[in-house]
């Protein structure tokens, strides 16, 4: 019978003795701790990145050495003698316990707790506590002690949502764990042991008994004086009111959401919350509070239409600031982000980039009248027409017959790509009605698409997030650091990009977008006003910033035929205005001088007859019906004649 004892002992040793390899404690374990995402300056916290355990991890030379005397005084008094397990402390913790009539230490070590909180398993065994002890063996040979304690006070619960001595520093006494006193050490010292029994919330007077023998164990031990002791017991408790988690909610809020499904995407949510990221992002705080302003002194009422602004430094891809509602708090939809609207004649520029990419010049004519195209039928804003015009004429004056014409010669495909080229990444059909903005797309990406026209035609893109918004510039994670640096991909022709900024340049001066000139410095833009009055855009630039400006009803599209004096919302209006009173400001603060536009260089341009056939074009042979006069930049012209 005892062979067979010690035949079944061995084998259980040796069943876990094959499963410590798994639970390696020579190598930390990894604990969940917050992160943090930082606005433009590096310090200020937009969002916390919380995980299940909230937690700030803190080396030694952080913790106070009061907080360290105090839980070893109470968790483990002979914490720097043994070696991992204590079988006097197992027996004189029992008679602690009988004598203060209260539980007051436990049996197991604080290296034991350790591999508890970080190696095991939570239930109760034999098995557990087994690999327990023998995990506790292994760690203080490999470890220090005071390497233990560190590890142990990083991961320990201390109640009310805080892991860690340094999340329970802030979330009880609003200071660091290096500047506990005393008191406030033995209190959090005591907590552990039963985090809702010592309460300092629910069940003050249980954690002010608890502190106190806290603090008369340090004296026994000989670690404090009786003054220290009886100064100590004097102080009061934390105000209820005051014990919470740092607040998750800064600045910015509505950016900081968009920052962490940036961070989702690439990173996963397990290492994004709780993995202690420190996020480093480009929003200008300042730039924040004057969009506020901006859009608050043209719209200032609740009822009226909302607005969304996104501004972008083109030079590098910045986002500087996001404006999507009017108030965070009472609705979480992100209208810059996640609101997805028409964008009507703000597209226009993208039509007039690819036209320019096959060689179109601005120079080519239509009759701005009502037309058919494909059963496609398009007519313009109250019916105005401006009769035989060149494609600039109608870019200036946003003429829906030109463009219409312009996008059959030009092709939907091509649209598109350049579209997808500059920045826009939401879904676009292939059809005509993409030259006038019948697909749906929101202000980040139009701010980012205009950004590049004004970059010469170069997109800017993160070496580490890659074809999205630069919203995040450095992400810090351990000893790893992600630097997302700018990478300009160069998607437009650089004269091409000049010469539709100059077009645009003359939308500002002199057409649909006057309400947004800015008087000390060009200004290059485009209009958008959908059908209805339904959503109205201003999106535009200057060298060195490109800001998109959306102005409509929140929940859903509702024609704004009355809003802006008695007279309908146009992109001349609202957005117009907005995006000037902006623009003006934000370049002031960011200290800006006025710069001019690059020159577009000479280009030479002849008028060519030609007939379309299978999406090609071809030189009108004399006798096609259906021919039409396109003005080409030189070498683009057809060589290929038709057989009508």
């Amino acid at each position: 019978m005892l062979t067979g004892a010690v035949s079944f002992s061995y084998g259980v040793v040796s069943g876990i003795a094959s499963e410590i390899p798994e639970l390696d404690p020579g190598r930390p374990p990894p604990v969940e701790q917050d992160g943090y995402i930082y606005a433009a300056d590096g310090k200020t916290v937009l969002a916390v990145l919380r995980g299940r355990e909230s937690r700030i991890v803190v080396t030694s030379d952080r913790i106070s050495p009061l907080a360290k005397q105090a839980v070893v005084a109470v968790e483990d008094r002979r914490f720097w003698e043994h070696r991992g397990v204590d079988l006097r402390g197992i027996a004189r913790a029992a008679w602690a316990d009988v004598r203060h009539k209260e539980f007051v230490q436990g049996g197991s070590t604080i290296t034991q707790q350790f591999v508890k909180n970080a190696y095991t398993e939570d239930a109760r065994s034999v098995s557990r506590k087994l690999k327990e002890a023998i995990l506790a063996w292994q760690l203080e040979r490999r470890w220090s002690k005071d390497r233990i304690l560190t590890s142990y006070l990083n991961t320990v619960y201390f109640g009310n949502g805080a892991y860690g001595v340094e999340m329970a520093s802030r979330v009880y006494f609003q200071k660091r764990a290096k500047d506990l006193t005393l008191a406030e050490a033995a209190l959090l010292a005591g907590i552990p042991a039963n985090p809702s029994e010592y309460d300092v919330i629910s069940n003050r007077e249980a954690a002010r008994d608890r502190r106190d023998t806290v603090l008369r164990l340090m004296v026994e031990q000989g670690l404090i004086t009786e003054a220290a002791y009886e100064d100590a017991r004097r102080s009061r408790l934390p105000d209820p009111d005051d014990v919470a988690l740092p607040g998750t909610v800064g600045p910015a809020q509505y950016f900081a959401e968009y920052v962490k499904q940036q961070l989702v995407r690439y990173y996963g949510d397990d290492e994004v919350f709780g993995g202690g990221l420190r996020v480093y992002t480009s929003i200008e705080l300042e730039l924040q509070r004057l969009a506020r302003e901006s859009i608050r002194k043209w719209l200032p009422g609740r009822k009226g239409p909302s607005a969304a602004l996104v501004a972008i430094d083109p030079r590098d891809g910045r986002v500087l600031a996001i404006m999507g509602g009017k108030s965070f708090r009472r609705s979480q939809f992100n209208l810059a982000v996640q609101g997805k609207r028409q964008a009507g004649s703000a597209f226009k520029p993208f039509v007039l980039a690819a036209a320019l990419a096959k060689g179109i010049a601005p120079e080519t004519t239509f009759e701005s009248k009502p037309v058919t195209i494909g059963g496609w039928s398009v007519s313009n804003y109250e019916g105005s027409y401006l009769g035989l015009v060149d494609v600039e004429t109608g870019t200036i004056y946003s003429d829906n017959s030109v463009y219409a014409q312009l996008a059959a010669q030009v092709g939907p495909d091509s649209i598109r790509t350049i579209a997808r080229a500059l920045g826009i990444k939401s879904r676009l059909d292939r059809h005509l009605g993409i030259s006038l903005g019948t697909e749906e797309v929101n202000p980040l990406e139009m701010a980012r698409a205009f950004a590049s026209l004004a970059n010469a035609g170069a997109r800017v893109d993160g070496k580490v997030l890659r074809n999205e918004p630069r919203a995040v510039l450095r992400v810090v994670d351990g000893r790893r650091i992600d630097s997302n640096e700018p990478v300009h991909r160069q998607v437009l022709d650089p004269d091409d990009a000049a010469l539709v900024t100059s077009i645009l340049h003359k939308v500002v001066e002199q057409g649909t977008g006057r309400a947004a000139a800015l008087e000390d410095r060009p200004a290059a833009g485009k209009t958008g006003t959908t059908e209805n009055h339904g959503d109205a855009w201003f999106v535009g630039y200057t060298p060195q910033l490109a800001v998109a400006v959306w102005v409509g009803y929140r929940s859903r599209v509702k024609p704004m035929l009355t809003e802006f004096e008695g007279e309908p919302v146009a992109g001349g209006t609202f957005p117009a205005l907005i995006w000037r009173t902006f623009m003006k400001s934000a370049l002031k603060h960011l200290d800006e001088p006025p710069e001019e536009f690059p020159v577009p260089a000479e280009h030479y341009a002849a008028p060519v007859t030609v007939v379309t056939r299978n999406g090609r074009w071809l030189l009108d042979d004399g006798s096609c019906p259906d021919s039409r006069q396109i003005v080409f930049f030189a070498g683009f012209e057809p060589d290929e004649q038709a057989a009508c």
